[in-house]
């Protein structure tokens, strides 16, 4: 098996393969939960856990279960780690517990999940697979939480409402109005505005992978510093 490389773990994780705007997994809890930074941060941080604990049991696992019953093991795991998160989430964060509603429980059917976990988890050991679900989950949470910060944003001209609702009431006062007086833009916090946001970030990307590319492209069709080109006439005995 060839060596991991945790650089091109973190690179792929957070930007070449990102999960939510390259692999495009995960859209619905993505467009649907994504109406503020707060209810982001709740599912980004739940991803999180499920993806570390996912990726972990299945990897101490992988050399022990046969491939008939390989499948409904993974989903099980999932579904055992999902569970654990709903516990806590309604123990300490009740009301976002609430918000987030369905869309907590279908984790373990999130295809961010089941596909690291199939497709990494199952052939690695148990460091770089833990790390792997880490950065994935670090990945899919960032576009998460900066959907939600641009809807949040456009629809009522404020960031970091309701903090509370996760971190405690000390953060009641994180609000930060950016706009004073603003006249509310439902469209961007109404599913609408989660497609045309989540386009316009995958826009973003395509246009700097495209530049990166093409100062690559640049770099290596540059002449060498130094470099003469010899024409040779006549004949070379």
């Amino acid at each position: 098996m060839a060596q991991v490389s945790y650089a091109d773990l973190s690179l792929n994780g957070l930007w070449k393969n990102n999960p939510a705007i390259v692999q495009l997994l995960g859209l619905c809890p993505l467009l649907a939960v994504s109406g503020s930074v707060v209810n982001s941060i709740g599912l980004g941080l739940a991803t999180i856990m499920v993806l570390i604990i996912s990726n972990t049991s299945v990897s101490l696992i992988r050399n022990i279960v046969s491939d008939a019953v390989r499948l409904p093991a993974f989903v099980m795991i999932i579904a055992a780690a999902v569970t654990c998160i709903e516990l806590l989430m309604q123990a300490f964060a009740y009301q976002l517990f609430q918000i987030l509603g369905i869309f907590l429980p279908l984790i373990t059917t999130n295809c961010v999940i089941l596909g690291r976990a199939d497709g990494f988890a199952a052939k690695n050991s148990v460091g770089p697979s833990l790390y792997d679900g880490l950065i994935m989950g670090v990945g899919f949470s960032a576009v998460l939480v900066l959907l939600g910060g641009m809807r949040e944003l456009t629809g009522t001209g404020a960031l970091f409402a309701n903090m509370d609702l996760l971190f405690g009431a000390d953060a009641v006062h994180w609000k930060v109005v950016l706009f004073k007086d603003y006249q509310p833009f439902l469209l961007a916090i109404l599913p609408p505005g989660a497609f045309l946001f989540t386009g316009l970030i995958i826009a973003v990307k395509n246009l700097i992978d495209d530049r990166i590319k093409k100062r690559q492209d640049a770099i290596k069709a540059a002449p060498v510093k130094g470099a003469k080109r010899v024409r040779v006439t006549g004949t070379v005995s």
